[in-house]
């Protein structure tokens, strides 16, 4: 199985992140594409979020309906600050004869070196970074010396194009704490959740 893993916080998951999830599995002949919402991203450590069982439920609306998208709340039950590392490590002692794919912005690339222990997760999982139009190309040049040729030779081919989409999750919030519509950002579901839930309402969670 060519097993795709996208990891975020979703808070919300919107319509940018399926387009992603999708490009990688049609154009990267994927049999699976799994959405793995954070528990504490690293970098958001911060922000005060919506909880993961909010998060999983707006996941699991939007990707209801896709036959080949899933949802797993592993980094949530794991709890703590989510590490890439830890997680390729746990689905590949469970699933050691999947083929894994690290689904990953152009944006997400560039921080790549930083991440914790890099050269772990691309034995693991090779990298596929989603291209988006309009913007520049991924600078693989950054991973030499810190990942073997062959990786990253491996990284290049597994490049993937999808449309140019101005969406983020901060955005949408920002337009909840205006009170400023979200339709057609997010599938409506999500929408009516948010609005149920009192979601985004505040200047803290922006």
């Amino acid at each position: 199985m060519r097993l795709g893993i996208l990891g975020g916080s979703f808070d919300p998951v919107h319509y940018g992140h399926l387009l992603l999830a999708e490009t990688g599995r049609d154009q990267g002949s994927l049999d699976r594409v799994w959405f793995l919402p954070a528990a504490t991203p690293p970098h958001k450590r911060h922000r005060r979020m919506a909880t993961g069982a909010q998060r999983m439920a707006m996941l699991e609306m939007a990707t209801e309906d896709h036959p080949s998208f899933g949802v797993t709340q592993l980094e949530l039950d794991r709890g703590g600050v989510s590490y890439t590392v830890d997680t390729v490590g746990e689905i590949h002692s469970r699933y050691p004869n999947a083929e894994l794919f690290l689904l990953m912005g152009a944006d997400s690339l560039a921080d790549l070196p930083t991440w914790k222990h890099v050269g772990q997760i691309c034995q693991l999982a090779t990298p596929m970074v989603v291209c988006r139009a309009g913007e520049p190309a991924p600078d693989f040049d950054r991973l030499q010396g810190l990942l073997p040729p062959a990786q990253v030779a491996a990284m290049r081919r597994q490049q993937v194009q999808m449309p140019q989409v101005g969406l983020s999750s901060s955005e949408i919030r920002r337009r909840v704490a205006a009170n400023i519509s979200i339709r057609y950002q997010t599938p409506p579901e999500v929408v009516e959740f948010i609005r149920q839930q009192g979601l985004y309402r505040d200047a803290d969670s922006v």
